[in-house]
């Protein structure tokens, strides 16, 4: 069993950064890649940036490259979410996911376990 609990989340404006991080608790956190989603309202979940296990390699979202960085420190269990040049467009509430499956990183059935999420709010 993974437990995950992101904070870092707020209120900020256009252009403003934010920093997301994702505490795993739990050994395996260091075995598997790890991905962030994000749900607007009265939308559906989507992919936002994933990381292999070692941190050696990183996908993002169209929408969010150049933008946004995904990071990992396997030592503290934790993944991050450096968001910077937000814009209105990037509010929803962000959930990290710990993957075990083998669809694909960008789909969220590939992933087992997930965080609580965290609310991001970018005003124009």
């Amino acid at each position: 069993q993974v437990q995950l609990v992101e904070t870092g989340g707020g209120l900020v404006q256009a252009g403003d950064s934010l920093r997301l991080s994702c505490a795993a608790s739990g050994r395996s956190f260091s075995s598997y890649p790890m991905g962030w989603f994000r749900q607007a309202p009265g939308k559906a979940r989507e992919f936002v940036a994933h990381i292999i296990v070692n941190g050696g390699l990183t996908d993002y979202a169209d929408s969010v490259k150049g933008r946004f960085t995904i990071s990992r420190d396997n030592a503290k269990n934790t993944v991050y979410l450096q968001m910077n040049s937000l814009k209105p467009e990037d509010t929803g509430v962000y959930y990290c996911a710990s993957r075990r499956g083998t669809y694909g990183p960008t789909s969220p059935h590939d992933y087992t376990y997930w965080g609580q999420g965290n609310q991001v709010t970018v005003t124009s």
